[in-house]
């Protein structure tokens, strides 16, 4: 009986030592797999991408993936899924849910393809706010029930053609740019009710502004950190820029200024055009453009681009904000930086 008993011990003893020596193999992080890679133009961008910086790919298959905002009180991204009209969730460990479907439109007469909603961001309050593409409108998300409370949707009796990107400054108003992407025919489309595509502001009151309607494809918009320059990006394929408007003590627009011009990227097959972007602590810019995510310091000089290998929808600074995340075509991707994001 006591020999039985010892092997017994034995076995046992050999068996939790296998478990424990898998449990530790299995619980090192497997490295993620990267994609793409880094064109380095100028060496200033050293002390914004550390030499060894990859862009990991988080998850794949999303029919168009945007408008990326991390949400610090739980330590996540969102981002939309146009097409699929819905808003995912990212988190370290977790990986991808579904956040909120139908995130943009739910009626039976859309205006086009374009259903979900664009651009995200987090009011002063932490509430997420939605450039609503299907219901062409700004919204606000109440968590509690999951219903939502239209911000804006018309300008002087008009209805906007579909809100895309928008940025707060400090005192809680809304920057946002309003091109027809979610409309069938886009300029041409039977119910555009405006004869141009705006950028305007939502002040704290309900007010509603328009400051340009000078471009012809508004898209991306961002903040300097001193809020005295306001970045738009034109994502025409025939034009793919970013301007720079001061920005003057009643929060309108002075003249706008080209920031960079895009057409040589574009002219030699980049793939993408100008479209959302993030701007760091410092005033560096990490637009979106032909190619993947254009690194541009604050005088615009093009320091080096983040290569995705495909069309390049938006970026957010994320974590404790030396990560940039990316939404790229189908993927979710994530890069370190050595800079951190404003509001980080």
């Amino acid at each position: 009986m006591k020999s039985k008993k010892f092997i017994l011990i034995l076995i046992l003893f050999f068996i939790s030592s296998i478990c424990l020596l898998f449990g530790s193999v299995c619980s090192k992080s497997t490295p993620l797999p990267s994609i793409g890679s880094i064109e380095r133009l100028d060496p200033r961008l050293d002390a914004l991408l550390p030499e060894d910086a990859q862009l990991e790919k988080l998850a794949e298959g999303f029919g168009w993936s945007e408008g990326p905002v991390w949400v610090a009180k739980g330590n996540y991204l969102l981002f939309a899924d146009i097409p699929k009209n819905t808003i995912n969730k990212w988190k370290e460990g977790e990986g991808i849910s579904v956040y909120l479907r139908p995130a943009g439109y739910t009626g039976d007469k859309p205006s086009g393809m374009e259903l979900g909603v664009n651009g995200l961001a987090l009011d002063p309050n932490g509430q997420l706010i939605m450039c609503d593409h299907g219901n062409r409108c700004v919204s606000r998300l109440n968590e509690k029930d999951y219903t939502r409370t239209v911000l804006v949707d018309n300008y002087k009796g008009k209805r906007l053609n579909s809100p895309n990107d928008l940025v707060f400054d400090s005192k809680g108003d809304i920057y946002f740019t309003d091109p027809p992407y979610g409309l069938t025919g886009l300029n041409d489309s039977p119910v555009k009710e405006l004869d141009f595509n705006g950028v305007y502001r939502l002040d704290t009151g309900g007010e509603l502004t328009l400051l340009t309607k000078e471009l012809t494809f508004p898209n991306g918009i961002g903040l300097s950190p001193d809020e005295k320059t306001l970045y738009v990006a034109q994502s025409d394929n025939e034009a793919p820029l970013l301007k720079a408007f001061p920005v003057l003590e009643d929060g309108t627009l002075g003249e706008g200024r080209l920031f960079f011009n895009a057409l040589e990227l574009k002219k030699q097959g980049g793939k993408g055009s100008c479209d959302g972007m993030a701007v760091d602590k410092q005033g560096n810019v990490f637009a979106t453009g032909p190619g993947g995510i254009l690194v541009l310091n604050p005088q615009g000089k093009h320091l080096g681009t983040i290569l995705t290998g495909q069309p390049t929808a938006n970026c957010a600074f994320g974590d404790d904000g030396s990560v940039l995340y990316i939404t790229a075509n189908m993927y979710l991707c994530r890069i370190r930086t050595t800079t951190k994001g404003l509001g980080f």
